[in-house]
């Protein structure tokens, strides 16, 4: 189920109005939450519920086992039951047809062709993120960083939570699971700033990010029509659908888990204002690299086995990440441009310090700043090439016709030739600018304190307004894949 669909204006309403109706039964709140978050899930198709509930039951049977046993050998053994039936299920799923074409490609480079075919495998939704959440919680209790739980029916309904089951974030066992063992009272500002953050999730979704996908998809899918000021800007665009689409997806289940009282972490954190791909990771994706520093960084050594082992550690996690997002090379050589630069960063840390310090360069200088966060938004948007490109040939293409110069084309009748007419364009601009100022001028201070503090008709004037402008310029129709981008992964 979509949540930019008229399934989900359905069926949150309702499920709202019935959890607050049952919310101080513990019991029968939580097994709504757990209904309703497999029937959302099952909409897609209710034969993948099988995974989510039998990753469940091994993670809260292999829990409880961890806690009770000491031998080391044994606790191995029971951590291993759960890394094999998560990443078993992981593997096969979303990887499988990627080993194949590996395989066989490799054999292709020595003239040799297989007669070996891909299997017709359909990738469950969101199957990478519910098994990094309950597999986190089996590593943990392995750790002895967390107690397992003793309430099956909690345990279900956080590993399945509907807001934030298909595409994050990513929560951990000890910051989620405790708050399916309280109730709620009925909070009216927390309701109504949890729907203030689903509808400033819808905009930049429905408003942005789709609009934005006419013209990318349309350049995307057909590389070798497209060059120069035309590839650059659909790659411009693309690093703002995929931001738009990620993080308003996180920000309507933040929303939508903050008002049935539960406190979801922050995905997100104005990404593009980065001033390195350092500080990019820490505000990009927040729940998975964070999940990576924790479950793969840290236990590859970290930073504690010198300089050489730590820039080795980096980029086999950026490797690991870039496959997590997709079974193919496009992705690795994604996850690869990131992990070299932050190696480059951080092995180049002092000397640029001295450099700074020789040149006088503030770095804290606006203009400065804003040359740091440019040159980070063109790294950026360079590796976006190999996320968004098709195949690794197309993004070949797409790079080769940056350097083709035809700019007198760019804000002439091409524009409306490939998907986007004149003044969607110019709307497409304004709403970007206007999420920049935003998300500039919110992390000074919080907007929606400041409409709290307004009169009540002006409030309800900028609610309406709300409402409208994204009922009036969001893309709907077939034009599109109404799809959350990060779905596929």
């Amino acid at each position: 189920m979509l949540f930019n669909s008229f399934d989900f204006a359905i069926f949150f309403p309702v499920v709202f109005f019935l959890y607050w109706l049952v919310s101080k039964n513990l019991i029968a709140r939580n097994l709504l939450i757990l209904v309703s978050s497999y029937v959302f899930y099952g909409w897609w198709d209710w034969r993948f519920l099988f995974l989510i509930a039998v990753s469940s039951l091994v993670d809260f049977i292999v829990g409880k086992q961890l806690y009770k046993t000491e031998e080391a050998k044994k606790r191995k053994g029971l951590l291993l039951v759960s890394l094999l039936v998560n990443l078993g299920f992981l593997v096969y799923f979303k990887y499988t047809n990627f080993f194949i074409e590996t395989f066989i490609d490799s054999f292709r480079l020595f003239g040799k062709e297989l007669e070996v075919s891909t299997l017709n495998i359909i990738l469950p939704v969101g199957i990478s993120f519910y098994t990094f959440q309950t597999l986190s919680y089996s590593i943990d209790i392995y750790r002895k960083q967390l107690k397992p739980t003793n309430d099956a029916l909690s345990f279900f309904a956080f590993v399945s939570f509907f807001p934030q089951l298909v595409a994050g974030p990513i929560e951990r066992a000890s910051h989620l699971l405790p708050q399916f063992y309280k109730t709620y009272k009925f909070n009216y500002n927390q309701v109504k700033s949890g729907l203030l953050l689903m509808a400033f999730g819808l905009f930049k979704k429905m408003v942005i990010a789709d609009r934005a996908a006419l013209y990318v998809n349309e350049v995307y899918n057909n590389p070798g029509n497209y060059e120069g000021v035309e590839t650059i800007i659909a790659t411009v665009l693309f690093g703002f659908q995929i931001y738009c689409d990620f993080s308003g997806y996180s920000d309507i289940a933040i929303g939508a888990a903050r008002t049935m009282g539960f406190d979801l972490m922050k995905n997100f954190d104005s990404p593009y204002l980065s001033k390195s791909i350092t500080e990019f990771w820490r505000r990009w994706h927040i729940s998975l690299s964070t999940w990576f520093r924790d479950y793969v960084y840290i236990p590859l050594g970290g930073s504690r086995n010198g300089k050489y082992r730590t820039y080795a550690n980096l980029f086999i996690v950026f490797l690991v990440s870039g496959l997590w997002h997709g079974a193919a090379m496009t992705f690795v050589i994604w996850g690869a441009i990131h992990g070299l630069i932050i190696v480059l960063e951080k092995a180049t840390s002092k000397p640029k310090d001295i450099l700074f310090q020789k040149l006088n360069m503030n770095k804290a200088n606006l203009s400065n700043k804003l040359v740091f966060i440019f040159i980070t938004f063109t790294i950026v948007c360079f590796a976006w090439v190999f996320f968004r490109a098709n195949t690794f040939a197309d993004a070949q293409l797409i790079v080769s016709g940056f350097f083709n110069n035809n700019f007198y084309e760019l804000f002439g009748d091409q524009l409306y030739l490939i998907g986007l007419k004149e003044n969607e364009f110019t709307l497409l601009m304004l709403t970007i600018l206007g999420l920049v100022f935003i998300e500039r001028f919110h992390r000074k201070q919080s907007l929606f304190k400041i409409l709290n503090q307004q009169a009540l008709p002006f409030r309800w004037v900028v609610y309406v307004c709300i409402g409208l402008f994204i009922t009036l310029f969001g893309v709907y129709g077939d034009t599109i894949a109404s799809e959350f981008i990060y779905f596929q992964f």
